[in-house]
């Protein structure tokens, strides 16, 4: 333990500067263990800006690049003697790997070499990346083996769903292992008193109209292919000729959507960030979206806090966010026709939208990033054998034990 007898815990990323939702949460979490002075210490290496924080250290590569066809990527190899040395200087004393890449295979390391215990969370399912991306057998069963590989040594994994039990299974880990993450995310950064009917102009996009929107990364991973035929199909039969769909985020399918939405009222506005972002989510109407590989999705708690219906797929964690009927839609990925379904009906509804809305954004309340902080340091005192008083004991839940979870769906 360090000096006062409290925790201490070295954390390993390689995505902190990135824009993406493991970044806002590793972010958010670093703001509130400055806050209630736990000793935290997140470690990276990359090139992108990372904020200036006492108790985060970004070390500059060794080499860096981009990966193909995701300009907002890398890959970075980090000089293992100054992250080593940056590590052992914080005298940690269990390491918690948030991503599989460079910088967590460093963290493995030291976690080895100290003969600390590590654990992680299972953010991104890479296995159904490579699978949806390069449609090849053999190489998804590679991943699927790298990944068994790399979290068997880890005492504890995190999952951020209920849903993503069954891939941690499929990796070879104990249930015994496994922990469901309790969700959380900054409730005050998105709200629906951001919205602002003016905005929009300063993005070239006509004030007037409903506006549908999609964050994240542009790529066919996150199912962008059946938006952009759910799009086409709800401007050929839509009596709201007037509604625009607006895409944040890049990637390597941009172009193409591009090209097959052209006319077809689809705005591409790239990265946005801060507040900008949150005044992007709460001047629209309607939040979209159809990935089937996401672990938790941060955009899904993020739109319904600004107060918009969201509609999701019933494959992966965001279902287990959304209230099917109240605070937006769960649909089938591959159910093109009731996805424009749903969407005409929300946008030619303005007391169905506001009611829905409304209730999303009461609906994510709970879910505070303070919360799953606590969660999160409860679970590595445990690790460590730091006794807990019963009221933080009680929210530590293995992911085995789903019974004492809410169900956030209600299908009807």
């Amino acid at each position: 333990m360090g000096p006062t007898g409290s925790l201490r815990i070295a954390l390993f990323t390689d995505t902190l500067g990135d824009v993406n939702g493991v970044s806002r949460f590793l972010n958010d979490i670093a703001d509130q263990a400055l806050e209630l002075g736990r000793p935290l210490k997140i470690l990276t290496s990359t090139r992108f800006p990372v904020r200036e924080l006492p108790n985060i250290v970004n070390i500059p590569p060794r080499l860096a690049a981009q990966l193909p066809g995701y300009s907002n990527l890398e890959c970075a190899l980090p000089p293992l003697r100054r992250l080593f040395a940056a590590a052992r200087a914080f005298r940690p004393d269990v390491v918690h790997i948030s991503t599989p890449g460079p910088i967590g295979f460093a963290g493995r390391l030291f976690a080895r070499r100290t003969r600390l215990p590590v654990a992680g969370v299972y953010h991104t399912d890479f296995p159904a990346y490579v699978e949806h991306i390069f449609e090849d057998a053999g190489l998804t069963a590679l991943t699927t083996f790298s990944m068994r590989w790399f979290y068997a040594p880890f005492h504890t994994v995190f999952s951020r769903s209920v849903e993503y039990q069954a891939a941690l299974e499929r990796l070879g880990i104990e249930p015994s292992r496994c922990v469901r993450l309790k969700p959380g995310f900054n409730t005050a950064r998105f709200h629906p008193r951001f919205r602002d009917a003016g905005f929009w102009k300063s993005c070239r996009i006509p004030e007037t109209g409903a506006k549908v929107l999609y964050v994240g990364r542009v790529s066919v991973e996150k199912n962008l292919p059946r938006l952009t035929e759910i799009w086409n199909r709800v401007r050929a039969r839509s009596p709201r000729p007037d509604a625009h769909l607006v895409i944040v985020g890049d990637g390597p399918y941009r172009a193409e959507m591009q090209d097959k939405l052209s006319g077809q009222n689809a705005h591409f506005l790239g990265f946005r960030h801060g507040e900008e972002l949150a005044r992007i989510y709460a001047s629209s109407d309607l939040f979209v979206f159809p990935s089937t590989t996401d672990t938790l999705g941060q955009v899904a708690f993020e739109a319904q806090a600004s107060g918009l219906p969201t509609l999701v797929t019933d494959a992966g964690g965001p279902k287990e966010i959304v209230r099917h009927g109240q605070t937006g839609f769960v649909l089938a990925p591959g159910d093109t026709q009731a996805w424009a379904d749903r969407i005409v009906t929300i946008l030619c509804d303005p007391v169905l939208r506001a009611g829905m809305g409304s209730s999303a954004h009461d609906h994510v309340q709970q879910y505070s990033i303070l919360g799953s902080f606590e969660h999160f340091w409860s679970i590595h005192e445990k690790i460590v054998g730091i006794p807990r008083t019963s009221e933080a004991a009680a929210e530590v839940t293995p992911i085995a034990d789903i019974s004492s979870f809410p169900s956030s769906i209600s299908i009807g």
